[in-house]
Order: C-alpha cells, then structure tokens, then sequence
C-alpha cells in the first residue's frame, strides 16, 4: 500500500503578505480570548494551598507528580476548568489528561491534594466516568494517582448517591478490569471511605510509606454510634477517640502490606511510587508503532500558527477548512474521498505522526449553483444538505470497516429545513448518519472549531450521539446551542408578538424579553461556559489542536481491539478508483 500511503496528494497554500496583514485583528482577537481561557486555567492551579506548603510538608502537589510521572512534551490535560455544579472551591478536584508513561500512552487522573486533601466533591464522579470512557473508548491504562481525604460531607447529597454518584466509579473500575484494561494506583497521603475505595479498586496499588486506606478513617471511627445528638460529655469523649485514631488511623502500610497484602508496592519515597508506575507501564500492552503506521511521520508543511489567522473569530466570517486542515496533518497531504460531491462537507484520509486517520469538517461559504439539487435556494456552508450526509454516511462506513480512527472538525449552524429539505430525507439520513457512527466501533475525536448548532452538532461526531467519541476540544471561538439566540428568541416569542399586536398592546415588553433571552444564550455558549459544564472536554490553543490529535491517534493505534491489514483496506483503494 506503498504507493497510496507515502506521498498522498498535496493540498493547502501559503498565506500571502496581504492576508498576513489584514488579519492582524483577528489574531490578537483569538490571542486576547486564549489568555482569558489561561487565566481559568492558572485559578484552577492556584486552588487551595499554595505548592510551597504542600512541599513544606514534604508533600508534592498533584501537578507536580504528573508532571514527574509522564514523558516530556506529552501532557495532554482534559477537563481542567470543569466544574459543572460550580463548586465554590471552582474545580472538581480531580486533574486528567493523556500523557505518555515510559513511551505508553495512558489516561492520568489525579485528586488534587491542594484542595481539602483531595476531597469528593459534587460533579467530580460525572468527571470521573468521563476519564474512565476515554480509557475504555482508547483502550489504553488508566493511571491514578490518589490522594483522597473522603467527602466533602456538608454537601454530601449533591454527590454521595445517584445513578451518577461518587460510588459509581468503583464499578466502573471493575468494569475497565473485566475488559483487560489495566487501573493502576498511585496512593498517597490518608483515604478514608470512598477514598478507601477509589484506592482499592484499581488493578495494581503502589502505595507511600505515609499513606492509609480504609473503610472509615479517623473521624468516622470516632463516632460510628449515633446517639440522636451530641451532649458536652460526649464532646469529651470524642475528643479522646478522635486523638487515639489520628494518632494510629486505621489501614495503615501495617495492615496493608504486612497483613492484608492489599498493597503491592511500598515506597520510602513520593517519586518512589511514580518509578514504580513508570515501570510497570514498560511492560503494558502495546503495538511497536512500526505496526499501524503507514509512513513516516512529517511535520505540517504549514506554520500552525498560520490558524490564528485562517479561522475567522468572528463567527459570520467564511473561511477555507482546507486550508486550517492542511496546517495539522502531516506534510499537508491527503486522500479526499468524494471530492465535489456534498460539497459542505470534507471527507478524507490524512497522516497524523504516520497513521492514517479519517477527517470529516464543514465547509464554509456559497456552494454553488444549482445545490442542493433539490432545492431552488442556494447552499451556505455550516449547513447540512443531502449529499453531505450520504456521503458522510458512505466514509463513515468505510472508515469503520477499515478501522481508521476518525477526526471530526465541526463549524456547524444545523441541517437544513423546511418541507423541501423534509422531501429530501435529511431527517432521515441525519438519523442514519447517528447509526452509521454507532456500528463503526472505532474511536473519534471531535474538534469544534467554532459553532456547534442543532442536531447536525449531534451527527458530526458529538458526544451525544454516539459511544465512540473519545473526547471533544473547543477553541477559544467555540459556540455550542440548540440555536443562536435570536434565532431562540423569535421561536420562543413570534407567537407572543402576534397576539400582542392584535390585542393592540406594546411589543417593547416582549422585545425586551427577545433581547434577554439572546443575551442569555450568548453567555451560555462561550468557550469558558462551554468547557466548564463538559460542553467540550478542553479549550485548547488553536496552536494544540494538533498535539491533541497526536494524543488520541497514537493511543487509538496503541492496542486497538480490532485491526484491518493495510493490504486489506477498501477506502483508499475506492478513492482512487
């Protein structure tokens, strides 16, 4: 398959001088918008007590042990503003990504020890069972490092139960277990409780000479008899029991190393139990990338910088998707699949480090006379017409015989309506496009490169519509809602408007609800917003977005659960005739 695959068709172009200029605006406009997506990121850091104390205690912080525990460069953090239920400590108090350990790829998680010694709190098990699908979706370890003082009880009803609650996670555990994917636990500091739990529901444990795991810690073992309240001599006497356990707590490395065996590893030191997970990470299931890679890797042959002046942060602006894409494959190469034919939409095979990778994006922009077909209006890009959704049905399906790992970039503002669009079948082949995606069983990405819009945001790859989406990036010009806000506005009072208007009342009383109602909308879709409530899994610099997709091509590539012999694929054999 030499000659499909090693030097594929060229595409994309230099930007011009003129260009270059006249997007000065547009590149401090994104650059302003990514130093705020920053400052969330340093607040979340910068929770709890200052690193200084945490070392002072002869602790290191969660931050610093991933950054010992995984390979240089290869950091890819997730989730990092998320705070669904918005916490006023302003985090889940959970830190994940995908990050090489020992030349492995892994999902990381950690609880951060800075914020109440790494307490539960509400939204962290929602955070959780995301990491945990990423892991199962990949294939690939995932790496604990636990540091968990138990709940954070006063708002314990907000997390403790529920279909979705903080005890999930440990079945999820066992579920990653009965697939053969690997938990690994890193364990540190004192674990009471659910922290027991998140410690002993790994695979393997690697525990610190100073750490505890246990049912029920200090606190709890003090006063497990409730009386039906609390007199001064009962004060008493829990401070006695409470002095007596936290001077020997329970489940201690005594009990579970010597006696219980719990513990596989101890360690004198904290960078001990990241050696030890470093080198059990050595011996972890993987293909030699030699195996899957149909080239040699190759740089972009553009400047990725070059997107802060291709996508348009203004969201009316059109843009060429071409040449964005062209900017984070390698060597600006690739295969179109259907060129010409549903034109809104790119559909094609490109390089990522040397593996094939599947890519699907909206294009922006007029498309031409006479399309859609059957239409007598002419076709916007953004939208989703007829032959873009057969044609994207057909790829997907390819893809998933062939077992080619898709990207999705999505700049969408819906599927086209109306009763002509309805005799076209959209609803149906939008639908169907849902179903093609669930029967490839093969793991994609979705990159939202600005708008994200009605239900065509489901069926171009969105977490919504399908298991198999690993995570979801946005940039700092990511919009996601059911529709714009005016749009929302006019659907939720033209009928208001009419009836005031024939009753001869005032419309600006219902003018100025349209106008909050917009206003709204606009708030809740910003990148912030957007990744704070898992909207996206991550903000990213529009300079990442490729370090992204090295992330999950390569763990993707790294031990799929089914694979398709390169001699043996169909894509690039109907691309090329």
């Amino acid at each position: 398959m030499r000659p499909y695959f090693e030097q594929m068709n060229t595409f994309g172009t230099e930007i011009k001088k003129g260009a270059i200029k006249r997007t000065e605006e547009n590149v401090e406009a994104f650059l302003d918008a990514e130093s705020q997506i920053d400052a969330e990121v340093a607040r979340v850091k910068n929770a709890g007590f200052s690193t200084e104390k945490i070392n002072a205690r002869g602790e290191m912080t969660v931050w610093q042990r991933i950054d010992y525990l995984v390979d240089e460069g290869s950091w890819t953090p997730l989730h990092t503003i998320y705070n669904p239920a918005n916490n006023e400590e302003g985090t889940t108090n959970v830190i994940d990504g995908l990050g090489k350990i020992s030349g492995k790829w892994a999902v990381i998680i950690g609880f951060d020890n800075k914020v109440m010694a790494g307490a539960w709190l509400p939204g962290q098990s929602d955070n959780i069972l995301r990491v945990t699908d990423l892991a199962k979706r990949l294939n690939v370890p995932l790496i604990w490092l636990v540091n968990c003082s138990g709940a954070k009880l006063p708002e314990q009803e907000k997390f403790y139960a529920n279909r979705r609650g903080a005890g999930t996670p440990f079945f999820r555990h066992a579920e990653l277990e009965q697939m053969g994917i690997p938990v690994l636990a890193g364990i540190y500091g004192t674990n009471p409780a659910g922290g027991g739990y998140q410690s002993i529901s790994p695979t393997v444990l690697f525990a610190h000479k100073n750490c505890n795991i246990a049912v029920g810690g200090a606190g709890i073992v003090s006063g497990m008899a409730p009386q039906g309240g609390f007199t001064t001599e009962m004060a008493e006497v829990l401070i006695e029991k409470a002095k007596e356990n936290r001077a020997k707590p329970p489940g201690s490395v005594k009990t579970h190393y010597d006696e219980t065996g719990f513990f596989r590893y101890v360690f004198e030191e904290e960078k001990g139990v990241l050696d030890g997970l470093k080198d059990y990470m050595k011996d972890m299931p993987a293909y030699n990338p030699k195996f899957f890679r149909v080239a040699e890797p190759k740089e972009p042959a553009f400047a990725q910088e070059d997107i802060l002046r291709l996508l348009p942060i203004e969201q009316k602006k059109v843009y060429e998707f071409d040449e964005i894409l062209a900017r984070v494959v390698d060597g600006a190469e690739h295969l179109e699949f259907r060129a010409g034919y549903g034109p809104e939409i790119y559909t094609g095979l490109c390089k990522v480090d040397g593996f094939l990778v599947a890519c699907i994006g909206n294009r922006q922009g007029y498309l031409g006379k006479d399309y859609p077909e059957y239409a007598d209006y002419p076709g916007i890009g953004g939208k989703l017409y007829r032959q873009g959704l057969i044609k994207m049905n057909e790829f997907v399906t390819l893809c998933g015989r062939d077992r080619v790992p898709i990207i999705w970039f999505q700049d969408t503002s819906g599927i086209d309506v109306g009763d002509i669009a309805e005799k076209a079948e959209l609803l149906g082949l939008g639908q169907s496009l849902i179903y093609s995606i669930q029967q490839t069983d093969i793991p994609m990405m979705l990159v939202v490169l600005r708008k994200g819009s009605a239900a065509a945001h489901y069926v171009l790859g969105g977490p919504q519509a399908n298991r198999h989406n690993a995570f979801t990036i946005g940039t700092a010009a990511t919009e996601i809602y059911v529709m714009h806000g005016e749009t929302a506005a006019v659907a939720t009072y033209a009928r208001r408007l009419v009836k005031e208007k024939e009753s001869g009342n005032d419309l600006q009383p219902i003018v100025d609800k349209m106008n909050e109602l917009a206003k709204s909308y606009y708030d809740k879709s910003r990148p912030i917003f957007c990744a704070k409530n898992g909207l996206v899994d991550e903000i990213v610099k529009l300079t990442d977005i490729r370090k992204y997709m090295q992330a999950f091509v390569g763990s993707a590539y790294q031990n799929p659960k089914s694979i398709c012999p390169q001699h043996q694929m169909i894509l690039p054999r109907i691309i090329k005739g």
